[in-house]
């Protein structure tokens, strides 16, 4: 398979050598050509994971194996970087994450940054955090900071802004419409999934709204009910076409996808969705976990962390048509074009250990089975349509070069 050019230059960025046999760290040469590893087997990711050891020096198998195998950083880092290469290396763009927890995915991603600084280093990075929770915030700027972090006035679109342990500015806002406009990648990982529902139920009468209401029967308890008539959201939120007797929308994700899709049709970039979730084919998926453990959502309010499936068909939907969008695709699938399989080999190849090598195993199977992590995971983008159909239809097809395939979503296989 021919490498696209843009490709090639990612793989120029990341080439580094790995010995097949066990040789002491000194006898590892300083520069040189990868030795060849067989068709399809130089991914992007495992080009990177390559330049994790180069760059660190020895590590343990397992150690080597956490990074490349249960770090989603270092995937959904790799892909931003693919995708601002497909688009021409634009002189800067903008991460932005939304709800980015304790900032642990951010600063594995400036990390994967830090590892191809080279490949990066005429642009002009930076990071843009949505957070809403002052709590969570001052835990982010620990951890990608060290603390070091200026708080502004109320009149300036991000209430607190840093500079990262690699130099590269950060930035705290409170809504996506406060992050500047520009080139920029949007990351949703595990987000929307904990977004407000709406639940619908069909019924003899037409549609009605579920609703909590205290239990007559218990008065210290709440229970689901049905509204007696149509409420303003059953009215709104229900699809003419739907099929499904039990619906849930979430209106918030509605909106902030259009506003991705708006930003994205603008500026340029690319969005990546990371979440549970469907293709609109679930009904009743509200769920609550404490410790860990499902939890009754109406039992102990306040004390679980409460949860519905993201519906892709919605947030597609949304999206407007202002961008192309991609997925959902299942999380074995956007790994196994992602290169998991081979990196799984490299590194079985690597270890003679029996203790690292379950462990590897069973890691992948969390991440591939079907009945694990493998079906229940989704990836799901929204990218500008000229990413996927050249915009130029003057001119004849054959006379225009093939668009690079999206990371994930296309299978990756190159030499």
């Amino acid at each position: 398979m021919v490498l696209l050019p843009a490709r090639r230059a990612l793989l120029a960025a990341g080439r580094r050598w790995l010995p097949r046999h066990y040789a002491p760290a000194a006898a590892r040469p300083s520069s040189g050509e990868p030795e060849s590893e067989g068709p399809g087997r130089d991914t992007a990711l495992l080009r990177h994971l390559l330049l994790k050891l180069r760059a660190t020096g020895p590590v343990t198998v397992a150690e080597y194996m956490r990074e490349a195998l249960t770090n989603p950083a270092q995937l959904i880092g790799i892909w931003f970087v693919s995708e601002w290469i497909a688009t021409g290396k634009p002189k800067a763009f903008q991460l932005v994450e939304l709800g980015p927890g304790r900032g642990t995915l951010t600063d594995d991603m400036l990390r994967v940054f830090n590892q191809l600084a080279s490949l990066l280093s005429k642009c002009d990075v930076s990071i843009h955090l949505v957070e809403v929770s002052p709590k969570l915030g001052e835990i982010q700027a620990r951890q990608l900071t060290g603390g070091k972090v200026q708080s502004n006035s109320e009149d300036n679109s991000a209430y607190m802004t840093g500079v990262s342990k690699t130099g590269i500015p950060i930035s705290w806002y409170r809504d996506i419409r406060d992050v500047p406009p520009g080139y920029s990648f949007y990351l949703a990982h595990e987000f929307f999934d904990a977004l407000p529902i709406h639940k619908f139920q069909r019924t003899e009468k037409g549609w009605r709204e579920v609703l909590v209401d205290i239990d007559p029967q218990v008065p210290d308890q709440l229970r689901f009910v049905l509204s007696p008539s149509h409420t303003p959201a059953s009215e709104i939120f229900i699809q003419p076409e739907e099929t499904r007797d039990h619906v849930e929308v979430c209106p918030e994700a509605g909106v902030i996808i259009q506003r991705l899709a708006s930003r994205i049709e603008e500026d340029g970039g690319a969005a990546l969705v990371a979440d549970y979730g469907h293709d609109g084919t679930k009904t009743d998926t509200f769920r609550g976990f404490r410790d860990h453990k499902l939890h009754d959502v109406l039992t102990a309010p306040g004390t679980a962390d409460l949860t519905a499936d993201v519906d892709f068909s919605y947030l597609r939907k949304m999206a407007q048509g202002r961008t192309a969008t991609l997925g959902p695709i299942k999380q074995r699938e956007f790994l196994k074009n992602m290169g998991i399989d081979v990196r799984l080999q490299v590194l079985l190849q690597n270890s003679h250990d029996t203790a690292t090598q379950k462990q590897l195993l069973h890691s992948y199977d969390m991440l591939m089975n079907p009945e694990k992590m493998g079906d229940c995971f989704n990836f799901f983008a929204l990218l500008p349509h000229q990413r996927l159909v050249h915009p130029d239809k003057k001119h004849k097809q054959e006379s225009k070069s093939p668009l690079p395939p999206v990371a994930g979503f296309s299978e990756l296989l190159m030499k």
